[in-house]
């Protein structure tokens, strides 16, 4: 089994980890397609607003059974923990795994695995989330289905959003 970090941009390079504009409807900031072969079990995963939200607003950690149309991600942005691990084997694409969705889909089904309210009176702790699975409690994303950190706020603000899982 191998552990893997993804953001929701491109792996950073010259420039620092991208930050992406949540916008006023739901919208699914980062998504992992799992292939036909592969489930995945995840370990941790949080977001960090860069100010508090001028409304309040909600973000979510689901598992659906419908792909967003995203920005697709290349295997350099799915990072193996270890320097000698594999390349992911999620799928990439723009119905796959990406970042920064453009269109939600028709979602049918869901499993929710945690979700955070954001209040427009947040404080530094209420803007820098982090949440980790105890190892029997960890959820398992079943093969062909889509994670997904999805936000909605009244008002938008930038986020940065990152999940571990192991594969």
């Amino acid at each position: 089994m191998h552990r893997y970090k993804v953001f929701n941009g491109p792996a950073p390079t010259t420039a620092a980890q991208q930050k992406v504009t949540t916008g006023t409807a739901i919208k699914t900031m980062l998504q992992i397609a799992t292939p036909s072969t592969r489930q995945i079990q995840l370990i941790s995963w949080g977001f960090t607003l860069d100010a508090v939200p001028a409304s309040a607003g909600q973000v979510e950690l689901i598992q659906t059974d419908v792909a967003a149309t995203v920005t697709a991600h290349v295997a350099s942005g799915v990072q193996p923990l270890d320097p000698n691990a594999p390349a992911s084997l999620m799928t990439l694409g723009t119905t796959a795994t990406g970042y920064t969705a453009t269109a939600e889909g028709t979602i049918t089904a869901t499993r929710t695995f945690d979700a955070n309210l954001v209040p427009p009176t947040a404080g530094a702790t209420d803007i820098n989330y982090v949440y980790q699975w105890m190892p029997d409690e960890r959820p398992i994303i079943a093969v062909s289905r889509f994670l997904r950190v999805r936000a909605t706020f009244g008002a938008a603000v930038n986020m940065t959003c990152w999940v571990t899982y192991d594969e």
